[in-house]
């Protein structure tokens, strides 16, 4: 396994919380597969690599919602949790992340470490000429993309649908009371479309009165 491109957006406003954090990273390995979302992070005994990671959860007591471990209530019921619920390690630390990918040797770690290192420093030195273009894109798609067959789709059409479109009476009406989120659902008025080439009678009349308001 080769690491075959690294790629590196430095981080252009680092202060505050964020002030260890100097890059974010993507990696490839061998033309083949990428992980995203590495960081760059200075240390007190210099700079290392980070692996992508997710937030730990655990689920709230009351109504069984899935919270942060740092959160101090719950994001559902507003019930208060115990700050001090987070795992620790030997010596203290909460446990507050999980890696999403990483190496499982030593070996692995530091050809990792050490091909974003190099590829970190020269990125900086790029930053630094006139006209400088970073090339990590949060959704750039290296990748080949085929789409999914249609399992409806066939040949011929079938014997028995409709060769025209299908009729419709009446302008469409906007049903507030069903949308979601204040926006109007449309939809036709309740009455069966007539069949075409049929004229109207006294009934059909008395059955649109009022269609459309």
């Amino acid at each position: 396994m080769e690491i075959t491109e690294v790629r590196i957006k430095l981080m252009e406003d680092n202060s505050g919380s964020n002030e260890r954090l100097q890059a974010f990273c993507s990696i490839t390995f061998d033309d083949m597969f990428v992980i995203r979302d590495l960081k760059i992070i200075e240390g007190a005994k210099g700079f290392f690599v980070a692996m992508p990671s997710r937030k730990l959860t655990d689920r709230c007591h009351h109504c069984g919602t899935k919270n942060h471990l740092r959160s101090r209530f719950c994001n559902q019921c507003g019930a208060r949790l115990d700050e001090n619920r987070a795992l620790r390690d030997a010596d203290g630390r909460a446990k507050l992340h999980a890696d999403i990918a990483h190496p499982i040797n030593s070996a692995c770690r530091e050809k990792i470490q050490a091909a974003v290192l190099a590829s970190y420093a020269e990125e900086l030195e790029r930053s630094k000429l006139p006209g400088y273009v970073c090339r990590y894109d949060d959704f750039d798609d290296d990748y080949d993309v085929v789409p999914a067959a249609n399992p409806y789709e066939t040949s011929a059409p079938a014997a028995s649908a409709p060769q025209g479109p299908p009729l419709r009476r009446g302008p469409l009406r906007s049903h507030t009371q069903h949308a979601r989120g204040g926006q109007p659902v449309f939809r036709g008025p309740h009455v069966a479309p007539r069949p075409e080439g049929r004229p109207a009678t006294p009934a059909d009349r008395d059955a649109e009165f009022g269609n459309g308001l």
